[in-house]
């Protein structure tokens, strides 16, 4: 793992050695030296120079599973259907479909990907390839790290993006944000099944969303997530020990 404190088990001391000065940089380094992330750029950039048209490029999936892990949206790869609409939505129509998904990770991918209005010419843009590559390396290394200790991608992304966060609808609309906050205030998953209003409704009356604009109080949010994630993860493998006859 890229942080000091993999072997540890602690979560809080994992996170904050990824906020070492450097480790970051370090990390990303490492990843970008491994072989299949510039092989998957390189099947990108072939299937590209081949597509007729952006539809058809999509349809590749080399193409198409580069745009959502790099965009953050790995989790939509077998939605291609869905993921070629809202990459091709028309931001300024609010009909379009990345308009109206609740998911905000969509329409922040169709704005920086410009498929629109761009088409195919975006897909064969270096600085867009350039960014892809990068989200690649990133989305690699935070695999790296969830596979060494739960939701340190998770708090890392938050960090970076818990600012934007201007009402609270933005943060139920935001899968990293959600997750976050939900899980740093102890609110169960099932939470999801219940009306928008009622989740806001729980949200704002335990947290004042003003404490997202400040850097400590966010630190102290991701530490309580941290926590409870690991807490909740202990009492899982506690109870599957126990139906099997062992104690812990």
């Amino acid at each position: 793992m890229s942080g000091t404190y993999a072997s540890s088990g602690n979560p809080i001391l994992a996170y904050r050695s990824l906020l070492q000065e450097g480790a970051e940089t370090k990390a990303l380094a490492r990843v970008a030296k491994e072989p299949d992330v510039q092989r998957s750029m390189d099947q990108f950039t072939k299937a590209v120079s081949q597509a007729k048209d952006i539809k058809t490029a999509l349809k590749d999936p080399r193409i198409m599973g580069v745009l959502l892990t790099a965009m953050g949206l790995s989790d939509a790869v077998s939605q291609s259907g869905l993921a070629t609409r809202a990459l091709m939505s028309n931001l300024d129509d609010t009909k379009s479909l990345a308009n109206n998904l609740t998911d905000s990770r969509w329409k922040a991918a169709a704005k920086s990907l410009n498929l629109y209005s761009k088409g195919l010419d975006a897909l064969k843009d270096p600085a867009l390839q350039a960014t892809l590559k990068e989200g690649l390396q990133r989305a690699k290394w935070y695999e790296k790290l969830d596979g060494d200790v739960a939701g340190l991608s998770d708090s890392l992304s938050f960090k970076d993006k818990a600012s934007t966060a201007k009402d609270v609808y933005t943060v139920l609309g935001d899968p990293i944000l959600r997750r976050v906050v939900t899980g740093a205030l102890g609110l169960p998953s099932t939470i999801a099944i219940q009306s928008v209003e009622t989740q806001a409704r729980a949200v704002t009356s335990r947290l004042d969303l003003a404490k997202l604009q400040n850097p400590k109080e966010v630190q102290k949010l991701i530490e309580r997530y941290l926590t409870n994630k690991d807490q909740s993860s202990t009492n899982t493998t506690t109870n599957l020990l126990a139906q099997y006859g062992f104690t812990v």
